[in-house]
């Protein structure tokens, strides 16, 4: 398989966060539909965040054996140790600051200076101006996205060490996650206002685009320590944007309804998981 093809194959892994999107566009969805997507969105969520964290967490482990079995020095585990820690926190509190920027932006968006100072105000306060919803499915979008950047990594580098099988198992496996992480995306947006398509093609360049960039950088570049930083900073993310979507859910008082919604998108995180072990054997 060429790079171009495993490019190409790696977009369309990415890509396929696309399908979901569109349901982002129903007019007055009822609060029950509302309530059930954002709760869907919240399952695929938890699943993600224990999918990458597991990746994660996987070459630390294998360092901290190799030390103590005196295969490799401990300096390779405190390394790795400390981009795992480091970069979860960097991503949960960038996330928590970034938010707190907004709300101080929108507060304060009417206070519009003269001159260059308004021109900047304004620029500011046109992302600080999006309703709650699409500002959740911003911050969703990237923690995916994150996450997404790792998978290419992990295709990427398969295919640069020859085993196409492997790699086109990926491309199978994290087509059919993207697919799922779509309806995550629009979940904080349902029954609020409509977003635009463009916003909605905004929203999928940032969760699915990255795996294209990922499978481009990984057939190129091989490092254990930037897939470790990658999935650790899209963990933090994701967990930070789990909480802001409990809070969403909590505001339907449909505790049953958010409850089923939320097992089922477990279920379709690890059937497409599951998926994924069984073409790979």
């Amino acid at each position: 398989m060429s790079s171009a093809q495993t490019v190409a194959l790696g977009a369309l892994a990415g890509f396929t966060i696309f399908l979901g999107l569109p349901l982002g566009r129903l007019r007055s969805p009822a609060p029950r539909f509302a309530a059930g997507l954002s709760a869907l969105a919240l399952g695929i969520l938890i699943f993600l965040i224990w999918d990458v964290l597991a990746h994660a967490v996987e070459p630390v482990e294998a360092a901290l054996d190799g030390a103590v079995d005196d295969e490799i020095g401990w300096g390779r585990f405190v390394g790795l140790a400390a981009l795992l820690a480091g970069g979860f926190t960097l991503g949960l509190m960038s996330l928590v600051y970034y938010d707190r920027w907004m709300r101080q932006q929108t507060q304060g968006s009417e206070l519009i200076g003269p001159g260059a100072a308004a021109v900047a105000e304004f620029q500011r306060s046109r992302i600080a101006s999006l309703p709650a919803g699409h500002r959740l499915a911003l911050l969703i979008a990237t923690g995916i996205g994150l996450h997404n950047f790792g998978e290419g990594l992990a295709i990427g580098q398969s295919a640069a060490a020859g085993e196409i099988a492997l790699a086109l198992t990926l491309i199978i496996g994290f087509g059919l996650h993207n697919a799922t992480e779509g309806f995550a995306v629009v979940g904080p947006m349902a029954g609020h206002n409509r977003p635009s398509w463009r916003f909605l093609a905004l929203l999928g360049l940032i969760g699915g685009g990255p795996t294209f960039l990922g499978t481009i950088v990984g057939q190129w570049w091989v490092s254990e320590a930037v897939s470790v930083a990658f999935f650790a900073v899209a963990a933090g993310s994701i967990l930070y944007v789990i909480q802001e979507l409990f809070a969403v859910t909590r505001r339907f008082h449909l505790p049953i309804l958010v409850a089923w919604m939320l097992l089922l998108g477990l279920v379709l995180g690890f059937a497409t998981d599951f998926v994924l072990e069984a073409v790979g054997g």
